[in-house]
């Protein structure tokens, strides 16, 4: 597919590869290029959408969602990206690219609602009038600018070309990850308090 990013981030990400694939083409820079779907597992900053999520969920704070909430995303777990990146570097083709993805398309809106079913279940809300689902603290805001409405990555040509699959599937990946946040304040909390204080 061509590329056609649709906000300044985007297209600065963009460029990048052209960059790269210039300086191939032009001067036999040996490249390697990878192109992943969203990644998820122990260590993305607060402000990224699953560990947003489930931040406010254990605070008990709105959990914001932009626009209807229908935004595809593909996730894909970070050591299978990291097992992606080692096979390409290994044995890639100079000047080629790749895509990483692990064919798990979700919109953000089930995203959210699968992550308050799981945290229901590991980490219930008991309040005076008894167990709440933290689905009640589902808010929705006004969507950003450039918001594009589905990522989706072909990895085909990594898989048959160099073997790679990806190992963890998205329910085992999701809750070992909710886990990982739940046992490791000491990571997280210092900087949800730096943003908090930068903002």
């Amino acid at each position: 597919t061509p590329y056609a990013p649709s906000s300044p981030y985007a297209a600065s990400k963009a460029s990048a590869d052209h960059l790269v694939r210039a300086w191939h083409r032009t001067y036999g820079l040996p490249t390697l290029i990878s192109n992943c779907s969203n990644n998820y597992g122990p260590y993305p900053y607060p402000e990224k959408l699953i560990p947003l999520i489930i931040l406010n969920i254990l605070k008990k704070q709105p959990l914001p969602i932009y626009g209807d909430g229908l935004q595809i995303r593909d996730w894909l777990h970070v050591e299978d990206h990291a097992r992606a990146l080692h096979c390409i570097l290994e044995q890639g083709r100079i000047g080629q690219s790749y895509n990483i993805g692990a064919s798990t398309e979700k919109t953000n809106l089930d995203l959210v609602h699968f992550i308050c079913q799981l945290l229901d279940e590991m980490h219930p809300w008991q309040t005076s009038q008894g167990h709440q689902s933290y689905q009640q603290l589902i808010h929705f805001i006004s969507d950003r600018p450039g918001h594009d409405l589905r990522y989706a990555i072909d990895a085909t040509k990594l898989k048959t070309e160099l073997g790679w699959e990806p190992q963890i599937d998205f329910a085992t990946g999701l809750r070992k990850t909710i886990q990982w946040y739940i046992h490791h304040p000491d990571w997280w909390q210092p900087l949800v308090r730096q943003a908090a204080h930068n903002d």
